[in-house]
């Protein structure tokens, strides 16, 4: 006798009691790009809903994230002055350490990460110092262990490092806890892979690279096992949550990991996800409501704990729906 597994979805009731993947505002962190000047708020064109926030501005943003249940927020700047060592990213007045202390001023309960990284302060536009054309690793360190403590000092809950370099997370957990930041958790960019998907972030964030690119420090988009060695590697330098980016083309790789340790893991959908899907809806192509729900619940499925996701103001207001 053959098994009528269709019992299951007979009404939506039936399939609502089964379901085994629920996406909940609480799962969702969104992403703000804030910029220095007054009276900002300017549409990013190629993630269309999306804005640059200035600080004096930067409270309307909060308040809709704090009213449809999103639990925290991922912070990234676009200073004024660029510079060869990315001197801004560590400035204590820099706009990211004013923005965190501004959202603090109108939540004391959300959840605030900060992206710690290099390319939106440096002239040269990488993630690190370069020295002769080439991003060296260790000299990188100390700058982005720098920027990390910053944002500790400022008030964030969470650093997030995204720059890719060797050694990244073990100088961020030393320097945090040497200067009393303890309990401030890292959520590492564990297999951040040199994607082709990254593009509308590149203009969101005036971060595209002067010469050459990133590829000797992200990873190659063939690789899996090499996501692993990552992985392993960052949770032995004290990371508290491993991320997987980009989401959509690389569930297999958040699948293996969630597979292989117990610690929280984290995906961020990324601008060229978002984007694709906002055009094709534009066109007519797609159902954007539909298309959305699937990808994060795919992403969900697939052993996501949390997503970063231009999508969460949107993705709440349809589950209420």
């Amino acid at each position: 006798m053959f098994k009528r597994n269709r019992r299951l979805r007979e009404t939506s009731n039936i399939r609502d009691l089964v379901r085994e993947t629920i996406l909940s505002p609480t799962d969702f962190i969104f992403p703000i790009f804030v910029v220095e000047g007054e009276n900002i708020k300017e549409e990013i064109s190629s993630m269309p809903g999306n804005y640059h926030f200035s600080l004096d501005r930067l409270h309307e943003i909060i308040e809709e994230v704090i009213e449809v249940g999103v639990r925290g927020v991922i912070l990234f700047g676009l200073p004024d002055h660029k510079d060869e060592v990315g001197s801004g990213a560590f400035d204590k007045n820099g706009i990211i350490q004013r923005a965190v202390k501004k959202v603090r001023t109108i939540s004391k309960d959300l959840v605030v990460i900060t992206d710690v990284c290099m390319c939106e302060y440096t002239s040269h536009g990488h993630c690190g110092i370069v020295v002769d054309e080439k991003v060296d690793n260790d000299k990188s360190l100390k700058y982005i262990a720098e920027i990390a403590l910053s944002h500790a000092q400022a008030g964030a809950d969470m650093v997030a490092p995204s720059d890719m370099m060797d050694g990244h997370v073990e100088a961020i957990r030393t320097i945090l806890d040497e200067n009393g930041f303890k309990d401030v958790s890292i959520m590492a960019y564990s297999a951040k892979y040199s994607s082709a998907f990254y593009g509308p972030f590149r203009e969101a964030a005036d971060s595209t690279p002067q010469f050459g690119n990133r590829k000797t420090y992200q990873m190659d988009p063939a690789n899996s096992r090499e996501a692993m060695r990552e992985i392993d590697a960052d949770i032995e330098e004290g990371a508290d949550i491993i991320m997987v980016k980009p989401a959509l083309s690389y569930l297999d790789v958040v699948r293996w990991a969630r597979d292989r340790h117990d610690v929280p893991v984290a995906v961020y959908s990324v601008s060229g996800e978002f984007a694709m899907v906002k055009a094709a809806a534009k066109m007519g192509f797609i159902d954007e409501k539909a298309i959305a729900m699937e990808m994060h619940l795919s992403m969900k499925r697939a052993g996501a704990d949390m997503i970063i996701t231009y999508y969460a103001l949107d993705l709440c207001g349809w589950l209420r729906e």
